[in-house]
Formats: C-alpha cells, sequence, structure tokens
C-alpha cells in the first residue's frame, strides 16, 4: 500500500457538488492499493498512520499522533499513487490492483483506522470523480509505503 499523508487544519471531498467527506484538524490521506496488499499491509499501515507523531504538543514539538489530538482522517482512494513513471511519459498503472480487491481492502483499511482509536474516519466515494479541498498546516506532507517496512 501507498499513501500521502497531509496534515491538516481542515479537509474536504465532493462527488458532483455534493459533499461526501469532511474533517477538521487532522490527516487527508490518499491511498494506493497494490496487486500484492492483503489484510497484513492494511493493518501495518493504519497502526502507523494512527500513531504517527507529527502534531504539536504544548511546547510546540512534533510529539502528538491524530489519535491523541482527536483529529480526524479524510481517506481518499487514489490508484495513481500505484503509476509506474519510470519509461516513457505516460504512466502506467499495472501495479495498481483490480477494483474488485481495492475496494473492499479500502473500506477494511478505514475500519482498521478506527479500531486503532482514530475517532472520526471519512472517506471519498470509490472510484468516483472526486474534487478534494484541503488547509494544509506546516505543510506536513509524507510519503508512506508498507514495501518499505
Amino acid at each position: 500500500m501507498r499513501a500521502v499523508y497531509q496534515r491538516v487544519l481542515s479537509a474536504y471531498v465532493s462527488v458532483e457538488g455534493r459533499i461526501v467527506g469532511k474533517i477538521g484538524q487532522g490527516v487527508l490521506l490518499f491511498l494506493g492499493v497494490e496487486t500484492d496488499d492483503g489484510e497484513e499491509q492494511a493493518r501495518k499501515l493504519a497502526g502507523k498512520v494512527a500513531d504517527l507523531r507529527v502534531f504539536s504538543d504544548e511546547r510546540g514539538k512534533m510529539n502528538r499522533s491524530v489519535r491523541e489530538v482527536g483529529g480526524g482522517i479524510l481517506l481518499i482512494p487514489n490508484f495513481t499513487l500505484c503509476g509506474n513513471c519510470r519509461h516513457g511519459r505516460r504512466p502506467e498503472f499495472l501495479r495498481a490492483a483490480r477494483p474488485e480487491t481495492a475496494e473492499p481492502l479500502f473500506r477494511r483499511f478505514a475500519a482498521l483506522l478506527q479500531e486503532a482509536g482514530v475517532q472520526r474516519v471519512e472517506t471519498g466515494v470509490f472510484g468516483a470523480d472526486m474534487r478534494v479541498f484541503v488547509e494544509n498546516d506546516g505543510p506536513v506532507t509524507l510519503m508512506l509505503n508498507t514495501k518499505e517496512w
């Protein structure tokens, strides 16, 4: 699994002009599911996302997790994170899991975030053309890839 993690003051996602997910302080997380991903990768990534210490403590140090600050997560499915741009000018997406595999794992990942103690998990719509609006905080942006762990 691949993810782009952004610390935000607020974020929302709309489909066809209708807001389908919205959070205040927390994390905007774009998630890409690859062909060989499964429950193990989802569990590892959910734990990492819930516990990354990138929110400020009382001294202004990045020492608190989204769970600890009571923040939300806006989870956006994004198969293009699995794109390969090594050759030519058009990305190929052979590593991206097929929708019939990726969608259930995306939903499971959202549930795992809640099981990890994240109080509010909102999602985009799998397979939809979405508009994502974000007020970045910092900005703090991290790339996460379970294959590197």
